[in-house]
């Protein structure tokens, strides 16, 4: 019987495949899989640039394209596409082995010639200029894509020569256009997939076996079909060799950190680490703990949890969010507790800085309490004057500072005495209380999209596990930091130096929305987690789709009529409506657009809702959009009244630095919402564009 190898393109395509056709699919790999030998039931086309290449009858209209072995009985399903567009697909194709890597490589040849036929002359210096020839060789560049580079000016046309090369070689000539020496590109990208024994350019069995995160063996269409039962089975079949050697590393002798943008796969190295854990020890139940910011992302982190993990396993796992748990920790204590409203903390803050005479306003020192005093631990005078005040450009003079801590100290004293917390005031305590055991409650704690957490929470966390190997994991990303929470590491007590790793490859989003949205970010410099500057370079989509739609409308009654107009269209193009996310910067704003789209007769749901069989379009805030993901996004009310939200924003006679960071934070999250899109992506807004908005990127 045939074993059967699927690409990621295949199982791509499959989803979206309307149901019917799903299931003649089925039926045709049933038949494969049981009657195929020697060539049986695939179909051998002329004119192929590799023989090996076949395509597999679905329906009159549909094929799939298979890589058929010269011996053995190993088969690769590519794609799946209309007849004509299977025939060309195939035709233009040939197939290799790395030497270097040892992985399966696709590349378009037709599309190499013409280019290659085509390469005008370039007036500088060329792209890569600064790499010899036996460098490029040694990273696994073949003579083709070789010959090739050298004639790119720049890495536009880098860009346009992605889809025909393979994906492997491009991440390299990608790193280096990035600004990554030869060493750095061999250590991140090449090493990872370099096999132990000899590479046999001819074994297309043991390439496909290398070529994870692109391919994966399946036992035959009940398996194939159980991926799609289980969407975290993709995330095992396809975990890449960056992802694996981070998540699977046998024991970090510390805390190790693991960051990337948007789509890099995170979430899911946190989930296979959680994994290799519980795996690899003996361990008694809830003695691992996974945690989060959000209750939101807790809940999706158990779901997967649950897919991922055997029942004993999962015994030994707790998940949930750092509040709650730190709610928990501060029941058991103080017993009854009740969290004070924003606009009840801003009265009594009012108030208890007219009776200290501070000359600052309640958004002042109420940033100046969460960010300086509680986020430093202080809880004196003397530690508030001798306090770093990280993120706060206004400065203070010693008088001023006493000011300030007669106001909080008061403010503080009465929400004791009337029994009132905050979320922040809780983790301090809920700290203070943890760290006071005899022993850490958890032997290892695993975090996701740590960049949100606040000092106070990470002080809890620390103390949550004894201090060495395995101790804690984090994954985040500072580009996508939403709720304005700035820290370093090492000033909480975790170091992660060297033990710190970052995925660059984006698996979800397509490159042209990509690359709309890190226009959104702009040029400004995002603050680490570790008293240094993030960056991108060298981060990029595996995928390439449509760009993204720029719809301004002259009203906001235009604008929502035209949205339902966008919505309608993309359930036309066989979109289930579970799979379109509609999502504004306020719940205001978010309820108008559901009720909009109710009137259009659109099903609407709210964000987070997680019945799978709930047919309805899901609509929320930006905030909300953390974690998601969806097929089709639609991010309404981009205009310039609203985003930045003027509340959400300092005003820079106040404090020009937490200005700058506030605005900062708002592209953070416009970024965010606009990169949970898989394959379209529309922008809308009534009036005139929000300066968050890339200029170059708006309709004239």
């Amino acid at each position: 019987m045939p074993q059967l190898a699927v690409g990621v393109e295949f199982l791509d395509e499959f989803a979206k495949l309307q149901t019917p056709i799903r299931k003649l699919t089925i039926k045709a790999l049933n038949t494969f899989s049981e009657h195929t030998h020697a060539g049986m039931h695939l179909e051998k086309l002329s004119g192929m640039r590799d023989e090996r290449v076949r395509t597999i009858r679905i329906t009159d209209y549909w094929r799939g394209v298979v890589l058929a072995p010269t011996s053995g009985d190993r088969f690769v399903l590519l794609r799946v596409l209309g007849h004509d567009e299977a025939v060309d697909w195939a035709r233009r194709r040939t197939f290799t082995v790395n030497e270097v890597s040892g992985v399966l490589e696709v590349r378009d040849v037709a599309a190499l010639e013409d280019l290659a036929a085509t390469s005008p002359t370039i007036p500088g210096e060329p792209l890569f200029a600064g790499f010899r020839d036996t460098d490029l060789r040694k990273l696994g560049i073949d003579e083709q894509v070789l010959a090739l580079a050298r004639t790119l000016a720049d890495e536009t046309a880098l860009e346009t020569i992605a889809p025909f090369i393979p994906d492997n070689q491009y991440d390299v000539l990608f790193a280096l256009a990035s600004g990554y020496t030869i060493d750095q590109v061999w250590a991140d990208v090449v090493a990872p997939r370099v096999p132990d024994e000899p590479i046999d350019t001819a074994d297309l069995a043991a390439a496909v076996e290398r070529t994870q995160g692109r391919l994966a063996l399946v036992d035959g269409p009940d398996e194939l079909l159980a991926l799609f039962a289980k969407p975290l089975a993709l995330w095992r079949v396809f975990l890449h060799p960056s992802q694996e050697e981070v998540a699977y590393r046998p024991s970090y002798w510390g805390s190790a950190q693991v960051t990337g943008g948007p789509g890099t796969g995170k979430t899911v190295v946190a989930l296979h680490r959680v994994q290799h854990l519980t795996r690899t020890r003996d361990l008694p139940p809830k003695s691992v703990l996974l945690t989060t910011y959000t209750r939101g992302l807790a809940d999706a982190l158990e779901r997967d949890v649950v897919q991922l993990l055997d029942p004993d396993e999962r015994r030994a796992v707790e998940v949930i969010n750092v509040d709650r748990w730190a709610v928990g920790v501060v029941r058991a204590e103080h017993g009854q507790v009740v969290i004070a409203k924003e606009d009840q903390l801003r009265e009594r803050m009012r108030a208890a800085a007219t009776a200290a005479g501070a000359p600052f306003g309640p958004s002042f020192l109420l940033e100046e309490w969460r960010q300086v005093i509680l986020a430093n631990d202080v809880h004196t005078e003397d530690g508030y004057l001798a306090a770093l005040r990280r993120g706060r450009g206004r400065g203070l003079t010693k008088a001023q500072k006493r000011t300030v801590w007669a106001a909080v100290d008061r403010l503080a004293a009465g929400l004791r005495t009337d029994r009132l917390w905050t979320w922040l005031t809780i983790a301090d305590e809920a700290a203070r209380l943890v760290a006071a055991r005899a022993r850490a409650p958890y032997r290892h704690v695993v975090v996701d999209e740590i960049q949100d957490l606040h000092p106070a929470q990470w002080r809890l966390l620390r103390a949550a596990v004894r201090r060495g190997p395995d101790d804690l994991f984090l994954t985040g990303d500072p580009h996508q930091r939403i709720y304005g929470n700035h820290v370093s590491l090492r000033h909480v007590g975790i170091s992660v130096a060297g033990r710190s790793s970052r995925l660059r490859i984006n698996y979800r989003t397509s490159a042209e929305i990509l690359r709309w949205a890190m226009g959104v970010l702009g040029d400004t410099a995002v603050a680490d987690l570790d008293d240094g500057l993030d960056s991108l370079a060298g981060y990029r989509s595996a995928l390439h789709g449509e760009p993204p739609e720029i719809a301004p409308a002259a009203s906001a009654v235009a604008e929502a009529e035209d949205l339902a107009l966008a919505v309608q269209q993309w359930h036309e193009d066989g979109v289930e409506l579970g799979d379109i996310a509609v999502v504004a910067r306020t719940t205001r704003v978010a309820r108008q657009l559901a009720g909009e789209l109710g009137a259009h007769g659109i099903r609407t749901a709210e964000l987070h809702e997680h019945d799978p069989q709930a047919d309805a379009v899901r609509v929320g805030t930006m905030h909300g959009m953390k974690g998601l993901e969806f097929r089709c996004v639609a991010v309404v009310g981009a205009g310039r009244d609203t985003l930045p939200l003027p509340q959400a924003v300092t005003p820079a006679t106040e404090d020009p630095v937490r200005h700058a960071l506030d605005v900062q934070q708002e592209r953070c999250l416009l970024f965010v919402a606009c990169t949970r899109a898989r394959e379209r992506l529309r922008i809308s807004w009534s009036g005139t564009a929000s300066e968050l908005v890339p200029a170059a990127l708006t309709p004239r």
